[in-house]
C-alpha cells in the first residue's frame, strides 16, 4: 500500500512539471501565464511562442501522462500481486496515477498551482489506458478543428468521445469502477478548466485557430 501511495504522489509531481512555462521561458523568456489567454497549455504557447515550443509542450505534456500511467501500472502490479480487490489491478494503478498526473498538470505544486487544461496530458494517459479511444479521439479532434477552427470546442467534444469509448472498449483487466470514476474526474477537470472557453463559444467570442490574442 505504501508503494502505491508513493506512486500516486510521484505521478502528481510528474504532472506538476509544467512544460508550457518551461519552454516559453526557454524560447521567448516569457511567463506564458501572463500572455495570450493566460493558460499554460499547448494552444496558448503556439500563439505566444510559436510552433516549436508549442509542439514541444504538447509532446512532453503527453509523455508525462504516459509516464505517470506506466508508473502506476508497474507499481500496482508489483505491490498487489496475488492479492484480490478491485483496486489491486495494474490498470487500476494506471488510471489512478493518470488522474493524479492530470491534477498535478492543472494544479502544479512547482508553479503556484497555475497550470494547463489537461487535454495534452490526457493523450498520454489514454495512450496507456485505452489506445483505441485516444486514436479515435485525436481523429475527431483534428476533423472538428479543421471544420470549426475552434481548438476549445474540439477539445470538449473529443473529451466526451474518448471517455465514452474508453468505457466501451474497457478490457477485462480494467476494474469498471476505477475506470468510470477516473474518466468522469478527468472529463470534469477538463470541462472545469474550459469554463471560460464555453462562455466565449456561446457568446461567439472564442478565438479561432490562426488568430492571435
Amino acid at each position: 500500500m505504501i508503494s502505491a501511495v508513493i506512486a500516486v504522489i510521484v505521478a502528481y509531481l510528474i504532472g506538476s512539471i509544467n512544460f508550457a512555462v518551461i519552454f516559453t521561458k526557454a524560447f521567448k523568456n516569457k511567463d506564458i501565464r501572463e500572455h495570450g489567454s493566460g493558460n499554460a497549455g499547448t494552444t496558448n504557447v503556439m500563439r505566444v511562442g510559436g510552433f516549436v515550443p508549442g509542439a514541444l509542450t504538447f509532446v512532453f505534456d503527453a509523455l508525462k501522462g504516459f509516464a505517470a500511467c506506466m508508473l502506476g501500472k508497474v507499481i500496482f502490479d508489483y505491490a498487489f500481486q496475488n492479492q484480490g480487490g478491485w483496486w489491486t489491478a495494474s490498470m487500476a494503478g494506471a488510471y489512478i496515477c493518470g488522474v493524479a498526473c492530470m491534477i498535478g498538470h492543472i494544479f502544479p505544486v512547482f508553479f503556484k498551482f497555475r497550470g494547463g487544461k489537461g487535454v495534452a496530458t490526457s493523450v498520454g494517459i489514454f495512450a496507456v489506458c485505452c489506445p483505441i479511444a485516444i486514436v479515435i479521439g485525436l481523429a475527431s479532434f483534428t476533423v472538428i478543428t479543421l471544420v470549426t477552427r475552434y481548438v476549445s470546442l474540439s477539445s470538449l467534444i473529443s473529451t466526451i468521445v474518448v471517455v465514452t469509448l474508453a468505457t466501451v472498449f474497457r478490457t477485462s483487466d480494467t476494474p469498471a469502477l476505477v475506470q468510470i470514476i477516473s474518466c468522469a474526474v478527468m472529463a470534469a477537470l477538463i470541462y472545469y478548466k474550459h469554463f471560460d472557453n464555453i462562455k466565449r463559444l456561446i457568446a461567439g467570442k472564442e478565438n479561432k485557430v490562426g488568430k492571435k490574442g
